[in-house]
């Protein structure tokens, strides 16, 4: 009995062993499991930190190499805002020149056609004639180019700046037409204008030079036919128009006209001279201004130009269009004046004395308000006075007319004569009872003019 009682006791224990081994090789089991996951954590671990301080280094170089980047560019900024600065300095200091010199280019230009003029009244020869017109129309071309150099200068330096009013279209188009009708004449083109009483808000001077421009790139472009210059009302708005019986313009041409150094041509009609600078200052001067530049065109029938301008209103009719006098009543009407005449230039002295002499005037050259003075002061009192508006040491020719009226108590004739295009300019003249004329002046328009302030009462 005791003996089966050991054994089953000793199985007992055998068996409490196993269950104690089969559990502690599961803990241990466990436990090795753990040591695994915790060193391969380490590893991983490790792992990433060799890649971040790798990542690190690269990021490293690369901010590097973004920093050398930045300062290059910015050494390359610095250099780029030098030239440009420099650039700017220049084109200033080129819109300053060519504004300043403008009284100075025009000046020589102004002296020799007057000497032209003279030349081809005095002469009898019709060769002499012939090369008096040859030597005016170059110098028309000479003058044209400039006008558009210093137009360009002055719009790229801002001294042109609109001065706005109410502009009556009648007496602008009339002026026009004087002045472009013996050109179109020369080239046997009819030239017409469509009288209206509209009025425009708008600067006169600069709409006069834009429509200037255009009937004279029409005259230029226009073989047989006419030009015509009108004004439509359209709402709020006066389309003013300029119509000619030319070529017409290819519409892939039409975007690009209006760039500098851009002239029409077509297959049929040989290359035409100049910078085609006309166009450009039409466009520039209409943006200046507020208004639309368009163009129409239908290849061999012609083309339309137009401009837009704010409605002003209508006024009253201005009378009849205005027309050069006959020649032998223009000088009949200047014969005899005792004339007066103003400037710091020699050239321009002789060149005006030779000038009216030819139409039988009695000149008096003078260089300055003092030499004036001393002729009033011997009794000498002109029927009109011609004078430059800009005198030496930095007098103002209407310092000498307001000089000669208070000393002879008359409201003497004056005409001023200027390179100065601007309009304040035009206002001071107006303003003291003067009228003005353009360098290089067109003898033509001077005598016209002299014979239409000799002929007012009490003139």
């Amino acid at each position: 009995m005791h003996r089966l009682l050991d054994e089953q006791k000793a199985n007992r224990s055998v068996e409490d062993l196993e269950r104690q081994l089969e559990k502690l090789q599961k803990i241990n089991a466990a436990l090795i499991q753990r040591v695994e996951k915790s060193m391969d954590q380490q590893a991983n671990a490790y792992s990433l930190f060799q890649t971040a301080t790798a990542l690190e280094g690269q990021v490293r170089v690369r901010t590097e190499e973004l920093n050398s980047a930045l300062s290059r560019l910015e050494r390359t900024n610095d250099e780029l805002m030098e030239a440009r600065d420099a650039a700017e300095r220049a084109n200033r200091f080129k819109t300053r020149f060519f504004t300043a010199v403008g009284h100075d280019l025009l000046q020589p230009l102004h002296a020799a056609r007057l000497s032209v003029s003279a030349m081809a009244e005095a002469g009898d020869s019709i060769k002499q004639h012939q090369l008096a017109d040859r030597v005016e129309h170059a110098l028309t071309t000479i003058e044209d180019l400039l006008k558009s150099i210093l137009d360009i200068s002055k719009l790229e330096a801002g001294v042109i700046t609109p001065s706005a009013r109410v502009v009556a279209l009648n007496e602008l188009f009339a002026s026009l037409a004087l002045d472009i009708e013996p050109i179109a004449r020369s080239k046997n083109l009819a030239l017409s204008w469509r009288r209206s009483n509209i009025a425009v808000i708008s600067d006169p001077l600069m709409l006069r030079r834009i429509l200037q421009n255009l009937l004279t790139n029409a005259v230029q472009y226009t073989k047989t036919g006419g030009i015509k210059l009108s004004a439509r009302r359209r709402g709020g708005e006066v389309r003013l128009e300029v119509w000619d019986t030319g070529p017409g313009i290819p519409i892939e041409q039409q975007a690009t006209i209006f760039e500098e150094f851009q002239r029409g041509h077509s297959p049929d009609q040989p290359a035409i001279g100049g910078f085609g600078l006309g166009l450009s200052i039409v466009q520039r001067m209409s943006e200046a201004l507020g208004h639309t530049v368009g163009v129409c065109s239908r290849l061999g029938h012609g083309t339309r130009f137009s401009i837009r301008a704010p409605y002003a209103g209508e006024v009253d009719d201005v009378g009849p269009p205005l027309k050069e006098a006959p020649l032998k009543a223009r000088v009949y009407g200047v014969s005899g004046a005792k004339v007066a005449i103003v400037d710091n230039d020699n050239n321009v002295l002789d060149a005006m004395g030779s000038l009216l002499a030819g139409w039988n005037c009695e000149a008096t050259a003078l260089r300055s308000t003092v030499e004036l003075g001393k002729a009033i002061k011997r009794g000498y009192v002109p029927d009109i006075l011609l004078v430059d508006y800009h005198l030496d040491g930095r007098k103002c020719g209407l310092d000498t007319v307001a000089r000669l009226r208070e000393t002879a108590n008359e409201d003497i004739p004056a005409i001023v004569i200027t390179a100065d295009y601007s309009a304040q300019t035009n206002e001071k003249v107006r303003a003291a009872g003067c009228e003005i004329l353009l360098k290089p002046v067109k003898p033509a328009e001077l005598r016209a003019l002299m014979q239409h302030l000799l002929s007012r009462p009490g003139a």
